[in-house]
C-alpha cells in the first residue's frame, strides 16, 4: 500500500507539471487510503505536499517568463485571505459527529471525504470536456482589457475550497486565468501554480497546532516524490500536450472520486 502511495505521489507531481491542475486532488485519498490518515490531518498533511511540490514547479515555469503578476495578485490576495478565514472559524465549527441517525453516523472526517469526492468529480467534468476557449498561439501575450472584480471572487471561492479540503484547486483556477483573464493557457498554468503555492502555505501555517502531532519524515519522503514528478512533468511540458493528457488525467479522478463516493456510503 506504501509503495502504491508513493507511486500516487509522483502521479500528483507529474501531472501537476504536465497540465498544472488535477493532481493536488489526488494527494488527500492517496493519505487516507494508502497511509490510513485521518482525513482532517490528511488536509493539513496536503497544504505542506501540495504547497511545496507547486512552489517548485511555478519556480520552472517563472523561469522561463509564464507568470502574469497582475492577475496573481488580483486573484490571489483575495484567495489568501479566505484560506486564512475558512481554516480559522469554518472547519473548527464543523461538529465531530454532524449526523447521527439509525446505523448512519456522518463524521466530520466522513463529511470531509464526501465533499473531497464531490469535488473531484467536478474536477473531472472540468478536465475531461474538451476546451477551446484560449487561444491558439500559447505565446500570444494577454491583452490586459479584463475586468478585476470576476477574478476577485473566483480567488475567494477557491480559498475556501482549498481552506476546507487541502485541494489547490488548480482545475478551477487555470479556467478563470483563461476566460476571465484572457492569459494563454503557458502563463494560465504558471500563475495557477503560483496561487496554490501561496494559498498551500497560508493554509498549512494556519495549522500551527497540528504541526507537532505531524510525521515530518514522512512528509518530507512524500513531498521529495511529488516534487520529482512535477519536474519531470516541467520537462516533458514542451514534448508532450498537456491539454490531450488533461482528459486521461480526468477519467482517472472521476473514478477516484466514484469509489469514494461508493466506499463511505455503502461499505462502511
Amino acid at each position: 500500500m506504501e509503495i502504491a502511495g508513493f507511486i500516487g505521489a509522483f502521479l500528483m507531481g507529474l501531472s501537476l507539471g504536465l497540465v498544472g491542475s488535477g493532481g493536488s486532488i489526488l494527494t488527500v485519498p492517496i493519505l487516507v487510503y494508502l497511509f490510513s490518515i485521518d482525513a482532517l490531518a490528511a488536509t493539513t498533511y496536503s497544504l505542506f505536499i501540495v504547497g511545496i511540490t507547486s512552489m517548485v514547479g511555478a519556480t520552472v515555469r517563472a523561469g522561463a517568463g509564464n507568470i502574469h503578476w497582475p492577475a496573481t495578485l488580483i486573484f490571489g490576495l483575495p484567495s489568501l485571505v479566505s484560506v486564512y478565514l475558512t481554516r480559522s472559524f469554518i472547519l473548527p465549527v464543523i461538529p465531530s459527529v454532524i449526523v447521527h441517525q439509525g446505523n448512519f453516523i456522518l463524521t466530520k472526517s466522513l463529511f470531509l471525504l464526501l465533499l473531497f469526492a464531490v469535488l473531484m468529480l467536478l474536477a473531472s467534468f472540468s478536465m475531461i470536456r474538451e476546451r477551446h476557449e484560449h487561444p491558439e498561439d500559447e505565446n500570444t501575450p494577454a491583452n490586459g482589457s479584463y475586468d478585476p472584480f470576476p477574478l476577485f471572487i473566483k480567488g475567494i471561492s477557491v480559498g475556501g475550497i482549498t481552506g476546507i479540503l487541502g485541494a489547490g484547486g488548480g482545475f478551477l483556477i487555470i479556467p478563470a486565468l483563461v476566460l476571465m483573464a484572457n492569459l494563454p493557457m503557458n502563463k494560465a498554468v504558471g500563475t495557477s501554480l503560483i496561487i496554490i503555492t501561496a494559498n498551500s502555505f497560508m493554509g498549512f501555517w494556519r495549522d500551527y497546532h497540528l504541526h507537532e502531532l505531524i510525521d515530518w519524515r514522512f512528509l518530507v519522503y512524500f513531498s521529495t516524490i511529488a516534487i520529482t514528478g512535477i519536474l519531470t512533468g516541467s520537462s516533458l511540458a514542451h514534448k508532450i500536450s498537456g491539454e490531450k493528457l488533461k482528459p486521461i488525467f480526468g477519467y482517472f479522478i472521476l473514478l477516484m472520486g466514484a469509489f469514494i463516493l461508493f466506499k463511505e456510503l455503502f461499505l462502511r
